[in-house]
């Protein structure tokens, strides 16, 4: 088993959050195979906790799944941009809050399968009120919860987007080492 060897690539559409592309590969096997590649920048995710340990959650509308969904601040980084600035950014925007002390808790890609995007995880403490500059297109409520409850948000399906879950795992597994 090795890697795929890429002989053409072709785009098949570039919109403003996502391209595709469609590779056609070598296998080890000598074989051709065609994959359809979901292109998306990387984003950055923050379990953003407060002085009693609750913490930040948004709820928001998600229009591919048709729900209303609780999860971990997070967004796009911008071309160019540091992981951490555009975790600080996604913060302020979508909390209204602003954090002294940063981790980064690790990374991990999305949905590795069809999918580019990779994911930053940062623990956010020491948060101070900022100005809130959301996008014009979210509609967010800020959602503070124990953070010792994370497991049971999870476990219950309220939390149930892969970066969340993963993000508070993260996080309560760093806070136990």
């Amino acid at each position: 088993m090795g890697q795929e060897r890429t002989l053409r690539s072709e785009r098949v559409y570039q919109g403003r959050l996502v391209g595709l592309r469609v590779d056609t590969v070598e296998l080890s096997s000598g074989r051709q195979a065609e994959r359809e590649i979901v292109e998306h920048d990387a984003c950055a995710a923050i379990v953003a906790v407060d002085s009693e340990d609750n913490v930040l959650l948004v709820r928001q509308y998600r229009k591919p799944v048709e729900k209303m969904l609780l999860e971990i601040p997070a967004g796009g980084i911008e071309s160019g941009e540091d992981p951490l600035d555009g975790a600080r950014r996604e913060l302020e925007e979508e909390t209204g809050f602003s954090a002294e002390r940063w981790e980064k808790l690790g990374f991990f890609y999305t949905s590795p399968g069809f999918c580019t995007e990779v994911m930053h995880v940062y623990r956010a403490t020491e948060l101070r009120q900022a100005k809130r500059n959301a996008d014009d297109d979210e509609s967010i409520e800020l959602v503070r919860v124990p953070l010792s409850k994370a497991t049971e948000l999870i476990a219950s399906g309220e939390v149930c987007d892969a970066k969340s879950i993963a993000g508070l795992l993260m996080a309560l597994c760093a806070l136990s080492r």
